[in-house]
């Protein structure tokens, strides 16, 4: 079985990528979500944020998502540090969940890929882009954050410029009907190449 990364920056379009490939039968398995959930379920994790972060970190047995990022998208240091505790717990989820997959391949949506350095744990990735301008509009009508937090986070993410090279796939995606037939081209060759 292949492991396919599937990355790109906020905004992007990645979830819709996911969701398509899922739509064609493609077992799909979400980091950012995974990741929520572990941080809430894995006592050792929750320890560490709170030694990290303060208490604050969760309320009410739950997941303090604001404070989180109000704690760590300006600070790259402190964002470093939970992406520490957090992405080793990720990764061991995925490889066990990824064995229970019985399809040629599976696909993790992830994103910050190349930013941590884990290209090479990935036999294909995909790289989702879209224009600046339509990322942050997508942002401030999903997320509802000031124009500035969006940058603050786009800062903290490769450009597509430099993620473009090392991409086994690009998908531009600004047009959902062509998106979806560069997703179904895209599921072809990984079908042929298994």
């Amino acid at each position: 079985m292949k492991i396919i990364g599937l990355t790109g920056g906020i905004g992007s379009g990645k979830s819709t990528i996911a969701q398509m490939f899922g739509d064609l039968g493609v077992p799909v398995y979400h980091s950012d979500k995974r990741g929520k959930d572990l941080m809430v379920s894995s006592q050792k994790a929750r320890k560490e944020i709170v030694s990290l972060l303060g208490e604050e970190a969760y309320l009410d047995d739950q997941l303090n998502a604001s404070y989180i990022a109000g704690k760590v998208f300006g600070d790259r240091k402190m964002l470093a540090k939970l992406n520490a505790i957090v992405h080793p717990l990720v990764r061991k989820d995925f490889i066990s969940w990824a064995k229970e997959q019985q399809y040629p391949y599976v696909i993790q949506e992830v994103a910050i890929l190349f930013e941590n350095g884990n290209q090479d744990f990935y036999d294909r990735i995909i790289l989702v882009t879209a224009p600046e301008k339509i990322r942050v509009e997508r942002i401030l009508k999903r997320d509802g954050l000031s124009k500035e937090k969006i940058l603050e986070r786009m800062g903290n993410q490769w450009p597509d410029s430099k993620k473009m090279p090392l991409s086994d796939f690009v998908i531009r995606n600004e047009n959902l009907a062509e998106t979806r037939l560069k997703v179904e081209g895209i599921h072809g060759r990984l079908l042929d190449n298994t």
